[in-house]
């Protein structure tokens, strides 16, 4: 099956590194004319800005954006940039994410809380928002949005986080009811993934983490890649409110992790 995005021009929040950055240079050998990637730090994303382009082969193709996944103005004016710069913006995927809030909820910093939950399940709305208004509600489009096997259990640690996800989750399909027919709205749902942002998850024991998955090992940010470009092609052009397992089993043969 050719899955590939010829021509279309893409938005990813948190795109420096990790599922983002892979998620980025996926984009960009599968065809699309433009991918506009976001970070908060600056040396972070010309590093990938470099990466990208030179593993994609494509330099010119790739352009960064300094800006918060919680900050509305920054977002307003990420779209338009990107619009101004490719000429359009028909892909957003909403894969910035943090986990400042690590501990039980009974416990946990308020403060810590809140931030995750602007930054995971706030941003999302805002940067769907802006891509609604400056250009998928007149030319269409598709929003892929990262969220978490951790949307559907609990587990210890990472409840604000989880929480968080389980609102990316239901966002994913009352966005995909309210822009339906001319915007499409997915999630993927990835598992413990080998990213910076889960390391807690599993550099004490990466084995014993993997066995956690049934098929048997972490998942990579590739692995995320390939499935969130498949939602935002052609392929996938009868597939919205759905939420796709990226999880090495986890839900669908064991059904919690942990």
């Amino acid at each position: 099956m050719d899955v590939n995005v010829d021509g279309l021009v893409a938005v990813v929040t948190g795109g420096s590194r990790g599922i983002g950055h892979a998620i980025a240079q996926e984009l960009l050998t599968s065809g699309a004319e433009g991918v506009v990637i976001t970070s908060r730090k600056p040396e972070n994303l010309q590093q990938a800005i470099a990466e990208i382009g030179d593993s994609a082969g494509a330099p010119s193709r790739i352009h960064g954006v300094i800006a918060r996944a919680d900050d509305p103005d920054a977002a307003a004016a990420c779209i338009a940039e990107t619009v101004a710069t490719f000429g359009r913006c028909d892909l957003l995927v909403n894969n910035a994410g943090t986990n400042p809030a690590a501990g039980n909820l009974v416990d946990v910093d308020l403060g810590a809380v809140a931030k995750t939950w602007d930054v995971n399940q706030k941003g999302p709305l805002i940067w769907s928002r802006e891509a609604w208004r400056q250009w998928m509600s007149e030319h269409g489009g598709s929003i892929v949005n990262v969220a978490s096997v951790g949307a559907f259990d609990p587990s210890p640690l990472i409840g604000a986080y989880n929480i968080s996800k389980a609102a990316v989750v239901h966002l994913t399909r009352q966005l995909a009811f309210e822009m339906a027919p001319q915007v499409r709205v997915n999630a993927v749902a990835p598992g413990i993934v080998k990213t910076r942002l889960s390391k807690m998850l599993w550099e004490h024991d990466e084995a014993a983490s993997a066995k956690l998955h049934p098929l048997g090992r972490l998942g990579m940010p590739a692995d995320v890649a390939h499935a969130v470009v498949f939602l935002c092609s052609d392929r996938a052009a009868w597939i919205t409110g759905a939420v796709l397992p990226v999880d090495g089993g986890v839900i669908g043969a064991s059904g919690a992790l942990g």
